[in-house]
């Protein structure tokens, strides 16, 4: 769908820009365009690169494993459906930390290994179970406490204070992570309710 709706927009720019007789700029743009991105890649990669390797090092060296050891007794509490010690809180808590860290690409297999192990104790598999739409909504919200990627995006467009949003960042993803919570347990209420 997101395919569908950037060509869709990307048509409608290149036939405004012919019919506004502006193809010189439409060039100019598109090779531009090509130049900024490798040029944002190869920036951003790097940091990118360090900080998943200190993920994987942390990894190595069981300090994951302690984290979500750490973290067990509250998602026992967000996820009360799993059994304790199941293998998906290990997932789960993996994911939010590499979150934490702003790596979201690196915590992306992470969250489908634990989505898989939530879908494989769920009952109904046509339809999503709770704590499925738990690990959805925290996330979704963007649990986030070192943005790597926009410290290094800020890096990269010259910014003298690269790292003054940090603070910024940790008091939206609270508030996010804190309201995404609570709604997702009104909803969690209600649809038991309604299913009574």
């Amino acid at each position: 769908m997101i395919n569908k709706l950037w060509g869709f927009f990307i048509i409608i720019g290149i036939v405004v820009g012919i019919l506004s007789n502006q193809i010189d700029s439409i060039n100019r743009e598109m090779l531009n365009s090509a130049k900024v991105s490798l040029d944002m890649v190869l920036q951003i990669f790097p940091v990118l690169a360090l900080w998943l390797g200190i993920m994987n090092i942390a990894k190595t060296a069981g300090v994951i494993k302690k984290f979500a050891e750490f973290l067990s007794p509250l998602l026992g509490k967000l996820f009360p459906e799993i059994p304790k010690n199941h293998e998906a809180l290990g997932y789960i808590a993996s994911n939010i930390i590499v979150n934490m860290f702003g790596l979201g690409s690196a915590a992306t297999p992470v969250g489908l290994k634990g989505m898989r192990l939530l879908n494989e104790l769920n009952d109904r598999k046509d339809e999503a179970s709770r704590s499925m739409i738990t690990f959805l909504v925290i996330n979704t919200s963007g649990v986030t406490i070192v943005p790597t990627t926009i410290i290094s995006l800020r890096m990269l467009h010259g910014s003298s204070k690269p790292t003054e949003i940090v603070l910024a960042c940790v008091v939206a993803t609270v508030i996010s992570t804190f309201c995404a919570i609570i709604i997702d347990k009104i909803f969690a209420r209600r649809n038991k309710k309604c299913l009574k």
